[in-house]
């Protein structure tokens, strides 16, 4: 299994993140973005996921092919964090996470993560790390991508 950080995007109409019944975090119209971050990672994961991601061509043009990115399109962004995603499933019935950073680490990376994409001018929302979530969302299309950074 590769080490790297990595990101589930979903094109989406709108989403939203609840924690204990609250709501933390929403967009319109963007990109729901779940993020793993890896113990090898570094900043130049994040500069290199971030930049890949807001210049994805994956919004719909005025004839309906993807050919628009995110900045394109004035879309939003909710960010949220997914150690899950660096799970192991090879061996066994349970998933292995020795490959998930540890969880300072995790968090100074996402939020490094979070403050490139506002940087970018791209409104952004958060999920709350380490909180137990609840995501909801309406997927445009449904486009649903992975991406890693090495």
């Amino acid at each position: 299994m590769n080490n790297n950080m990595r990101a589930v995007i979903q094109r989406v109409k709108e989403s939203s993140v609840v924690v204990k019944n609250k709501i933390v975090g929403k967009i319109s119209a963007g990109l729901l973005v779940f993020l793993g971050v890896s113990t090898t990672d570094r900043l130049q994961d994040v500069e290199f996921l971030s930049d890949k991601i807001v210049n994805l061509r994956i919004f719909e043009d005025q004839n309906e092919k993807m050919n628009r990115s995110l900045l394109e399109t004035g879309g939003e962004m909710l960010v949220v964090s997914q150690f899950t995603l660096l799970g192991d499933c090879r061996k066994g019935r349970r998933p292995s996470f020795i490959h998930a950073a540890r969880p300072d680490e995790a968090d100074r990376l996402y939020q490094s993560f979070v403050k490139r994409i506002q940087e970018k001018g791209i409104f952004v929302q958060t999920g709350r790390f380490r909180a137990r979530m609840d995501v909801s969302l309406i997927n445009d299309g449904p486009v649903t991508l992975i991406i890693e950074s090495k």
